[in-house]
């Protein structure tokens, strides 16, 4: 049986670090090597490692995602690069795919497709593993498709992604924590609505939650963005 493959989770909010990497262990095939929350750690531990795989938040409190990348590639290290970012700059993901990086992951997502990335990359290294050449424009094909698949599992059943856009928005640009009181009439939605997007930022590591109390009566709960 052929060693996992081993994953290096970058991220710097603990609660989706520890996420991330629960969602690596969930995947046969794969194995947590190490967690960093900092580029500079990141690039420590490629030296000291054997990385296969880099799981990299774009977003770091130290230097870009993508300056780590380039760091990685001129020290030489040779490990894939599936990035995990809640910036939609079409300018960032190009770059990211001239740097290599095999797959672009858009926050906030629901795990199972984080599981879907992790699992489509896998059976491309190990369809591939034993390939040095390909003879078709269909075998080319295929090997790109593999690791990027198209069927979309990223939110659950009666959500949207526009909606979810306009939440993520609404609550990064918040300058206080909001309630679902307060994000349904700011967005124009139903409070049940609106309490459902902030559970699935919560559940996702992406939102915070805690009770607000005000005088008497039944504390309210609020939400606030962590990534």
């Amino acid at each position: 049986m052929a060693e996992p493959l081993r994953v290096l989770v970058v991220e710097d909010e603990p609660i989706a670090a520890e996420a991330h990497a629960t969602c690596v262990g969930q995947v046969p095939g794969l194995v947590v090597a190490g967690v960093a929350a900092t580029g500079r750690a990141a690039l420590k531990m490629l030296q000291e490692s054997n990385i296969d795989v880099v799981l990299l938040d774009m977003n770091l409190p130290d230097v870009h995602g993508l300056e780590v990348v380039r760091a990685m590639r001129a020290a030489g290290h040779r490990a894939d690069v599936i990035a995990v970012s809640s910036a939609r700059d079409l300018d960032l993901m190009r770059s990211a795919v001239s740097l290599g990086v095999v797959q672009y992951v858009l926050k906030p997502f629901a795990f199972a497709t984080l599981r879907d990335r992790l699992r489509a990359y896998l059976d491309y290294r190990e369809a591939h593993v034993t390939t040095l050449e390909v003879g078709t424009q269909a075998e080319v094909d295929e090997v790109f498709a593999a690791v990027r698949p198209t069927r979309s599992t990223t939110l659950p059943k009666g959500m949207s992604e526009e909606l979810l856009g306009r939440v993520v928005t609404a609550l990064r640009e918040a300058p206080e924590a909001l309630s679902a009181r307060e994000l349904a009439a700011a967005l124009g939605v139903s409070r049940v609505t609106a309490r459902r997007y902030l559970e699935h930022l919560q559940e996702s590591g992406l939102a915070t939650r805690r009770s607000r109390y005000a005088g008497a009566g039944r504390p309210e709960v609020e939400y606030r963005w962590s990534s």
